[in-house]
C-alpha cells in the first residue's frame, strides 16, 4: 500500500494520534500518507477527485467512519476503523490493536467484509438533487412542532402504504443497530443485502418494519399539506423538503469495504454494545 488516506475526529486526542501515525508511515519507504486538518464540515461535501488511494484510515468513532465512507467509499480502497473511545459497530479496532496489525495490513495480509451503501436524491418539479450514498440511514423526519405527515411509499412502481407517522427510516443491514434499532426495527446481520423500512411513531399501529429485496427502487412522495420536514443522511447531512417531494432510495452501484479485526466477531462486538448478558 503506497498511498493513505487518514480521516481523523475534530477533537485533540484524534490530531495527536494522527500526527504520531502519520509520522511513523512516512518512515517507511514509498509511503504517501494524506490528511486535512481542518474543522469537519457540518453540511454535505463533495466526493473528492479518484487520486490514487489504497486505504483509509479512519481515528474517531463510528460517526467519522460514516462520513469517511460518504467521501472515500466509492474509490474500493479498504477502511480501517479505529475507535479512540469505547468499542464501536463499525469502527473495531482499538489503538492498541491498529500497532499489531498495521504491519500485516500494509503487507495485504488483512480480511474485510463488504458492506452495502444505498444512495438517496430528492426529485422536485422534476429535477433530481444531489444523489448522496450513505452506510447506514437515511430518514424522513418532522420538525419539533410539525404535524404528523403522510408519505405514499412505492417499491419498484407498486403502491405499497402510506405511512402517517413521525417519519420514516430506510436502512441498510449496518445500519439496523442506529436509530433504526431504537425505533423498534430488528437487527439484521450487516453481512445481509437487503434494505430496512421502519416507520417512526406510525399513527396506524400495524404499519411495522418490512425488509426489502437489495434491488428494490424505494419512492417516498410526501403529501401535499407537509411543512418543516428534513431528509437526513446518517445523522450528519440534512436537507429541507418541501410538500410533494419525491425521495428515491435505491442501492449504490458500488459497496465498501470494512476491515476486520481478528481480535473480536461481530456477535462479541453485538454482545458488548447492547449489554447482552
Amino acid at each position: 500500500m503506497k498511498h493513505i488516506r487518514l480521516v481523523v475526529k475534530n477533537n485533540p486526542l484524534a490530531y495527536q494520534e494522527a500526527w504520531k501515525i502519520k509520522d511513523w508511515l512516512e518512515k517507511k519507504k514509498g509511503i504517501s500518507v494524506h490528511w486535512d486538518e481542518k474543522e469537519e464540515s457540518s453540511g454535505y461535501e463533495e466526493p473528492p477527485s479518484a487520486d490514487p488511494l489504497d486505504l483509509v484510515v479512519v481515528l474517531g468513532g463510528d460517526g467519522t467512519l460514516l462520513k469517511a465512507a460518504r467521501l472515500y467509499g466509492h474509490q474500493e480502497a479498504p477502511i480501517l476503523g479505529v475507535n479512540l473511545g469505547g468499542l464501536g459497530f463499525l469502527t473495531e479496532i482499538s489503538l492498541d490493536e491498529l500497532r499489531l496489525l498495521m504491519d500485516g495490513i500494509l503487507q495485504g495480509d488483512y480480511q474485510t467484509e463488504t458492506r452495502m451503501v444505498l444512495t438517496a436524491g430528492i426529485i422536485r418539479e422534476g429535477e433530481t438533487h444531489p444523489v448522496i450514498p450513505f452506510l447506514n440511514d437515511v430518514v424522513i423526519n418532522k420538525g419539533a412542532v410539525a404535524r404528523i405527515i403522510d408519505l405514499e411509499t412505492s417499491i419498484g412502481g407498486q403502491f405499497l402504504t402510506s405511512y402517517r407517522g413521525d417519519g420514516l427510516i430506510v436502512a441498510t443491514p449496518t445500519g439496523s443497530t442506529a436509530y433504526n434499532l431504537s425505533a423498534g426495527g430488528p437487527i439484521l446481520h450487516p453481512a445481509l443485502k437487503t434494505i430496512l423500512l421502519t416507520p417512526i411513531c406510525p399513527f396506524t399501529l400495524t404499519n411495522r418494519p418490512i425488509i426489502l429485496q437489495d434491488d428494490a427502487v424505494i419512492d417516498i412522495r410526501l403529501g401535499t399539506k407537509a411543512s418543516e420536514v428534513w431528509l437526513t443522511f446518517d445523522g450528519q447531512v440534512g436537507y429541507p423538503l418541501n410538500a410533494g417531494d419525491l425521495v428515491r432510495v435505491q442501492k449504490a452501484v458500488k459497496s465498501i469495504r470494512l476491515i476486520k479485526t481478528p481480535f473480536k466477531n461481530y456477535f462479541e462486538i453485538l454482545r458488548t454494545k447492547l449489554k447482552w448478558g
